[in-house]
């Protein structure tokens, strides 16, 4: 698709919320008729400020410039100055750095339950600082506040469950050593790939003070309850890493005053057109899934090519330690969006965020996203067909989280503005294992 400048020459701006949807189209080349340039204080070609914003919303995309000449002029002066305008608006951060490359690319949700992570995931999760400084400041308010003990005069126990490499009990031992305050430290985990770097760690960077349990939290039987409770097992919908369950089977080891780190997270839904997504879900499914398999999996993807249709809502909630006698996780709910503009609806994209511990927050949400935070990209759900929305028209869906005994599942239902069939029924295209 080639687009002509959104802009006229005399500076009428369309809305923004039009130009974002601009950004969710196919659009391969952006044309820049010369006659929309103007003339700087040294006579050489310029574009107004309106125009210079509308080439930066696209330089996330890979599209092409054509410059159209329709008055004389020297073309030379109209691409250097491109160019010029292309490295000036650039803005070079943290996340642009770390996703360069993997825009609107598809990967699968993680299943760190039954699947073991290998090196390059946890390196690359490690490189994250901003996430651990989180976790840290999180932890050294708990530790500081915690009394340690009946008595008050025994040292916390701070138990890391699924440890990984140990980024969190390397924070913990920071902390420890900032409060100068002894704490009882266990990193609890299953993967022996990690388990052979945690080894090397308690003894050559942790001085043997770290107690290290290869063992699945859900099964693991302590010496001692802990005073402090932490993870990292959070997806980019808070709960598709099946944290839920697996906090409230560790939870049995954490003391009835005990705390939980994170304490609560929420996910969080918008209606999603994306068309450079869904036909990469058309065009590159695996041998082994039907079309229709495709469309009822969600993807994770750092996103580009897409318009937000409306803003994201609230969707399930937990809270951690849950200490109802009968724990459910299972939830349902419906939501009700309304829409600025016509624009196709191709999905949903789920965000989240979560208190780790009262004021200390992580968030992929868009609108409190934590600063230069890589961790996690947003998550999609598609539809199997894209929906036509007409001006203030209404999205209506139905989302449920549905488990057994062996598994976790998402299904999500349209019902308007046209009704859709329940995606992914049973769990039939896709679920997380629960072992």
């Amino acid at each position: 698709m080639v687009l002509q400048f959104l802009y006229c020459r005399y500076r009428n701006a369309v809305a923004p919320c039009e130009l974002n949807r601009w950004v969710g189209e196919p659009v391969k080349a952006i044309v820049i008729p010369t006659s929309y340039f103007l003339e700087n204080q040294y006579g050489k070609p310029v574009l107004s400020k309106a125009h210079q914003d509308v080439l930066k919303k696209f330089m996330s995309l890979d599209v092409q410039y054509i410059i159209k000449v329709d008055s004389e002029a020297d073309i030379s002066l109209y691409v250097r100055y491109l160019q010029f305008l292309g490295k000036k608006l650039y803005v070079h951060d943290v996340m642009n750095e770390f996703v360069h490359g993997f825009e609107d690319f598809l990967q699968n949700p993680l299943q760190p339950l039954t699947e073991h992570l290998e090196t390059n995931i946890y390196e690359t999760f490690e490189k994250d600082q901003v996430k651990y400084d989180t976790y840290q400041n999180a932890m050294y308010k708990a530790i500081a506040y915690c009394s340690g003990g009946e008595s008050g005069d025994e040292p916390p126990v701070v138990m890391v469950v699924g440890a990984g490499r140990g980024p969190l009990v390397q924070a913990v031992v920071n902390v420890a050593y900032t409060l100068n305050k002894k704490v009882k430290i266990y990193a609890v985990e299953k993967n022996p790939f990690a388990i052979n770097t945690l080894l090397d760690r308690v003894k050559n960077e942790w001085n043997n003070q770290v107690t290290l349990v290869s063992e699945d939290m859900r099964i693991y039987e302590p010496p001692e309850k802990a005073d402090i409770l932490v993870s990292e097992l959070l997806g980019s919908f808070g709960d598709n890493e099946l944290s839920p369950e697996c906090l409230d089977g560790a939870q049995r080891f954490l003391k009835k005053t005990g705390i939980c780190i994170p304490q609560s997270y929420t996910s969080y839904l918008a209606p999603l057109q994306s068309l450079k997504m869904h036909n990469e879900i058309k065009v590159n499914r695996t041998a082994d899934k039907t079309l229709q398999q495709s469309f009822e999996t969600p993807y994770i993807a750092h996103l580009a090519n897409f318009y937000q249709i409306a803003e994201p809502q609230p969707l399930f909630r937990f809270n951690h330690p849950n200490w109802s006698e009968n724990i459910n996780n299972q939830r349902y709910k419906k939501l009700r969006f309304r829409c600025e503009q016509p624009c196709v609806l191709t999905g949903f994209v789920g965000y989240f965020d979560t208190v780790l511990y009262k004021d200390v927050m992580l968030s992929i949400h868009p609108e409190t996203h934590t600063p230069d935070m890589v961790s996690w990209f947003p998550i999609v759900f598609p539809l199997q067909e894209p929906v036509h929305i007409g001006e203030d028209g209404i999205i209506e869906v139905s989302f449920w989280r549905v488990d057994n005994e062996e598994k976790v599942w998402y299904e999500w239902c349209l019902h308007s503005p046209i009704q859709t069939s329940v995606m992914n029924p049973n769990g039939r295209s896709y679920f997380i294992r629960k072992h």
